[in-house]
């Protein structure tokens, strides 16, 4: 992590204080809603948030609030988001208000409404970019139980990565766990999420998902957190995702 003090660019500095993401940052700077000691500000441009005035839509920007690092086991329905215009449940309507009022608090990526497991919630910008960024290279791990029995030359192509949407996928890993009657459970370990990816390759390759888990998230795990629980990660195992590696 950077260092805490001086000028940082203002998209970071704006994630940091728990008001969005970088890349909604930039969108409002493209917008020209943000402002900077009365004045227009550009996507690329720095500031001090010890020292200078930032607003964003007419609004002061507010302090960056305490660090806030939250894993979710979250269940089967629950919309990954912070808000939804039809009234279905979001992945904070499991946290307690005092934990959302006023903390910035957001999903860290995304996991399907009809998906389940691991889910970071921070107001952590940091953290949010490392782990959606496949750059980086942080590990998810899944549970995945798919229709039929794959066969070996199924499983390696799977492994390869198919093109989704024009583009290659990297390598993931991908093994039989166990076989039922009609369908098979996969343990699938991947360093990038596009939408959907996992449900997508295997109705790709004739065998669609009935249930997705995700079990962990890099080193950290459910490790026996129920279902709609969630419990507070301290600064030593969150921050070990934003260490470069």
């Amino acid at each position: 992590m950077a260092p805490a003090g001086g000028p940082e660019r203002l998209q970071k500095v704006m994630a940091n204080a728990g008001l969005c993401s970088r890349r909604r940052a930039e969108e409002l700077l493209r917008a020209g809603l943000v402002q900077v000691n009365g004045q227009p500000a550009q996507l690329g441009d720095k500031a001090d948030p010890a020292s200078d005035r930032i607003s964003v839509a007419g609004r002061p920007l507010a302090t960056a609030p305490e660090p806030l690092v939250l894993l979710l086991n979250k269940p089967m329905g629950v919309l990954c988001s912070c808000r939804d215009p039809h009234g279905r449940p979001t992945v904070l309507d499991l946290v307690p208000m005092e934990l959302r009022q006023g903390r910035g608090l957001h999903p860290v990526g995304r996991l399907d409404a009809d998906s389940r497991g691991a889910l970071l919630l921070s107001n952590q910008g940091d953290l949010t970019l490392r782990l959606t960024h496949p750059r980086y290279g942080h590990r998810k791990t899944y549970r995945v139980w798919v229709q039929g029995h794959p066969s070996v030359a199924t499983l390696a192509r799977w492994r390869q990565g198919l093109p989704l949407d024009g583009r290659p996928t990297q390598p993931v890993g991908v093994r039989r766990v166990s076989t039922r009657a009609d369908r098979t459970c996969l343990e699938v370990v991947m360093g990038e999420g596009r939408n959907r990816q996992i449900r997508r390759t295997a109705a790709i390759l004739g065998h669609p998902v009935d249930d997705l888990q995700r079990l962990a998230i890099g080193s950290l795990s459910l490790d026996g957190l129920r279902e709609g629980d969630w419990r507070r990660l301290d600064r030593r195992e969150w921050q070990q995702l934003v260490q470069p590696s």
